[in-house]
């Protein structure tokens, strides 16, 4: 599928068979239901599948491989509720051809789907634990269906300690429910921005920055982070000088993934393929490759 094009009139056919849904390599069709602006480059896109009996799960943590029908395909992590079966949300970031072709689509559009691929958040491991919830940048759209998650079950988990940063104020994702987080009882959030405004009044320094606030107990404790690559290793690094064990420490990656079922390779990581075997890694397994350059 990946740089196949397909011409509009046919998108139907290619999707009539019932043995062509149970294929992974082809996509679903969705109809783009809504799109909300984010940030300047960056939009939110609520999918619908064009079957209105469909049913779409997944587990927090998870991917979809979103195809523009004449473009390409790329992997973009599912940022909605796990619990509504019947809409898809994805967070989209302008960055190259198709995640640009992604962030001009309009409602009544049609794309592919396939998947979800990947593992999810480790929740099973989480439960009567302290949890520490790190994210950089686009790094907190992963994470937004786990915080969902954790909100809809709190009493399953101790203290629940977030800390989100991006560049700017007008980088900052999902600005409503953040107001609505910071305000809530059940979780503490914080909130920075590497360069303020003369209209940002909160934290201003990297997400690290943050990190000797968290409060938690290192003996029963699990971190989940999702960012670039070196502020993850950095708030693990930071997390360890303070007794957390890095397999307590979790990390999503999302490394060029081209497939979705590591087949073609793009996504290796050590001996590891994101797609196949993540994006969700214990840090304990990634560890002694973070530092290895060209990896």
């Amino acid at each position: 599928m990946i740089g196949m094009v397909i011409k509009m009139s046919n998108i139907n056919q290619l999707f009539e068979s019932d043995k062509n849904r149970e294929n992974p390599h082809l996509p679903l069709p969705f109809i783009v239901e809504d799109r909300f602006q984010e940030t300047p480059d960056t939009v939110s896109l609520t999918l619908v599948p064009e079957n209105p009996g469909k049913i779409f799960t997944f587990s927090p943590g998870q991917f979809n491989m979103l195809y523009v029908f004449g473009v390409g395909e790329c992997a973009i992590s599912i940022s909605g509720n796990a619990m509504n079966t019947q809409r898809l949300i994805h967070t989209v970031r302008s960055v190259g051809k198709i995640s640009n072709a992604l962030t001009n689509l309009k409602p009544g559009d049609t794309i592919g789907v396939r998947g979800p691929f990947g593992n999810g958040w480790p929740f099973a491991e989480a439960r009567g634990k302290d949890l520490i919830i790190v994210a950089g940048g686009l790094g907190l759209a992963p994470l937004r269906p786990m915080i969902y998650e954790v909100l809809s079950h709190r009493d399953l988990y101790r203290r629940v300690e977030i800390v989100y940063g991006a560049r700017t104020p007008r980088d900052l994702l999902y600005k409503e429910e953040l107001q609505v987080w910071r305000k809530s009882s059940e979780i503490r959030l914080q909130v920075t921005v590497d360069i303020g405004d003369r209209e940002w009044y909160g934290d201003i320094g990297m997400v690290t920055s943050r990190i000797p606030d968290i409060k938690f107990d290192p003996s029963n404790s699990i971190a989940f982070i999702c960012g670039p690559e070196i502020m993850m290793h950095s708030v693990a690094e930071m997390l360890e000088l303070r007794g957390l064990q890095s397999n307590n420490v979790y990390f999503s990656m999302e490394r060029n993934m081209k497939c979705g079922m590591g087949q073609c390779g793009h996504c290796q990581f050590g001996p590891y393929f994101v797609c196949r075997d993540g994006p969700v890694f214990p840090y304990s397994k990634l560890e002694k490759f973070m530092s290895v350059k060209e990896v």
